[in-house]
């Protein structure tokens, strides 16, 4: 036995003692023997720190794998590690989310079908590499790819890792702030221009002239109040969005709200020759007064104002199932399908036109929208070409659990 083998020199030795002492008297031949027996089997028994077993090859690379993909798992990207060869040895589950199904030891090609990274995988050799690419299908996405190689030890081969970061939704955000700052100043541009304009036709060939000058006195009083609902309509956005993470917790009844916009919007309504139908049931909603106010007033006053072809709007209230709902139905020519999804985006209008000439600045909608999120809320929007559209708001009532905004918050 291997074990005998290595401590033969210390048992001889014990032997020649044991002998020794037997010998002088000091130990009977029995107790010798005992004596012997019982170092032999300590030698058997005893651990050899000194010299472990091997771990077979193939049992040390995947418990590697293993250590590896369990340092990965707990980073917030996807991440692939390549050997030499640039194929696949390790990645995390956030990387199969990412890029569907990658298998072990297949070429990286398979899953990352990106130019651009496989050129930074053949050049990450000579110094680690970042590159930015696009993603087509099935969506657009935008990510960033960092690789570079490294070795676990000194004497180790080399490995790549691949770290992928999504900015997707950073670019969709750089290109709304974008579009929103370029639409700003146009929307604000074009009733400027028109003021200054008359300004100057007043102070030149108009200037004597009475009945030019309250044609165009008018005008420029239309054009500022445009400006005005513009610019408080973007103050009323900015401060929703700086306070979207705080919910409101003041009890409203949305019934008594509701009747006080409409009473308001009576005037406009008879001007247009529009009435404005009322049903409103006994409803109390968790929410801010203000900011509820103005989800009412754009509702109602879009209905007047879009939908006054059919003569009439109804307005509702009630507490169903699903929450509060604030409900308003135009019969006017209604919104074709393929621009219902876009209803809510700001500055988007069916009838660029036509939405000016009624005075809407294009923030209206979005403002609801904006505003029931922050109330935990939703809106829904049902129409059809010819057939008029009906708004709904949907709202948390003030008697519900605390989780049933969260499930509207989810179902939006």
């Amino acid at each position: 036995m291997a074990w005998l083998a290595s401590a033969r020199w210390p048992l001889l030795a014990t032997a020649f003692v044991l002998a020794s002492v037997v010998a002088a008297g000091r130990l009977g031949p029995w107790e010798g023997l005992l004596a012997f027996a019982v170092v032999l089997l300590a030698t058997a028994v005893a651990p050899r720190a000194s010299a472990p077993a091997p771990r077979e090859v193939g049992g040390g690379v995947k418990a590697l794998r293993e250590e590896l993909s369990a340092i990965l798992s707990g980073l917030p990207d996807p991440v692939l590690v390549l050997d030499r060869r640039g194929f696949v040895t390790v990645f995390n589950e956030r990387a199969r989310a990412a890029l569907g199904e990658i298998r072990i030891g297949e070429p990286v090609s398979f899953a990352l079908r990106a130019p651009e990274v496989l050129e930074a995988v053949r050049a990450a050799s000579s110094a680690p590499q970042t590159v930015l690419y696009v993603e087509r299908a099935p969506v657009e996405r935008w990510r960033e790819a960092h690789v570079a190689q490294t070795r676990l030890s000194p004497g180790a081969g080399v490995l790549t890792v691949v770290a992928l970061r999504d900015l997707t939704e950073q670019r969709r955000s750089e290109r709304m702030r974008g579009d929103f700052v370029a639409n700003a100043s146009h929307e604000l541009r074009t009733p400027l221009a028109s003021l200054l304009g008359f300004i100057e036709t007043l102070q030149g060939p108009a200037k004597n002239d009475v009945a030019a000058r309250e044609k165009f006195l008018e005008i420029m009083r239309a054009q500022a109040n445009r400006m005005s609902r513009l610019i408080d309509d973007l103050l009323s956005l900015s401060r929703i969005e700086l306070k979207a993470h705080v919910k409101p917790r003041s009890v409203v009844d949305l019934a008594e709200l509701v009747r006080g916009v409409a009473d308001s919007l009576q005037p406009l309504a008879r001007e247009r020759g529009v009435e404005i139908a009322l049903t409103l049931a006994q409803a109390s909603v968790r929410g801010d007064r203000d900011e509820l106010i103005r989800v009412a007033e754009n509702l109602i006053e879009n209905a007047v104002k879009y939908g006054q072809s059919g003569g009439r709007v109804d307005v509702g209230v009630d507490l169903g199932a699903e929450g509060a709902r604030l409900v308003v139905r135009d019969y006017g020519p209604g919104v074709a399908p393929e621009h219902l999804p876009r209803l809510t985006e700001r500055f988007y209008r069916v009838d660029v036109g036509d939405s000016r000439d009624k005075g809407g600045t294009g923030l209206g909608l979005a403002l609801v929208k904006h505003i029931l999120q922050r109330h935990g809320g939703r809106l829904t929007i049902e129409s059809a070409a010819g057939d008029g559209a009906t708004f709904t708001a949907l709202l948390e009532p003030a008697d519900a659990p605390a989780n049933v905004g969260q499930d509207l918050k989810r179902a939006s």
